[in-house]
């Protein structure tokens, strides 16, 4: 093979613009969550098939990079640039779409997509779930899944500089 040409998992990614015209070709029940998914792990790969397996396609929508600066995880986050998670997350099985959001909620995507089926982690109560209302007024579904391994982006990270410390004390 002379050339290489971008692996088909990268006709997932999807700008926000072009999301009516993608949304049109994908079957239902259609299933929508979103997250910041900076460096990914089990926690999230589990969260995302749990997800999948709740309709026929899965919409994931990312936070942009300026959208997880305004949530206060750090003033490095995310490690990953948008493009970067964005082709991390299209590669997995079990998400049909990937597209973003630069507002710090995603109110207004959630209302242009109307998914059959909200779904956020276990850390978000049915209640408190941004688009919940609005779904299940369409006579949509919400789900919080419970966490199965207690894992995170934020733990990883607390890991890795501890054990940058101890090797600058130690050094």
């Amino acid at each position: 093979m002379s050339e290489w040409s971008l692996p088909d998992f990268e006709q997932k990614i999807c700008p926000p613009e072009e999301l009516a015209a993608r949304l049109a070709g994908l079957p239902r029940p259609l299933v929508f969550t979103n997250g910041c998914f900076d460096i990914l792990h089990r926690g999230h790969v589990t969260y995302l098939a749990q997800a999948r397996s709740a309709g026929a396609a899965l919409v994931l929508a990312l936070n942009t990079d300026a959208s997880v600066r305004r949530q206060g995880k750090g003033s490095d986050r995310p490690i990953n640039p948008l493009a970067n998670r964005a082709a991390v997350a299209a590669a997995l099985g079990s998400v049909d779409l990937v597209t973003w959001f630069d507002d710090d909620t995603p109110a207004a995507l959630i209302e242009a997509v109307r998914p059959d089926v909200l779904i956020k982690g276990g850390d978000w109560p049915v209640e408190k779930i941004v688009g919940a209302a609005e779904t299940l007024a369409r006579g949509g579904k919400v789900y919080s899944i419970p966490f199965l391994h207690q894992t995170s982006t934020t733990k990883t990270l607390e890991k890795i500089r501890a054990a940058e410390a101890g090797e600058k004390a130690a050094g």
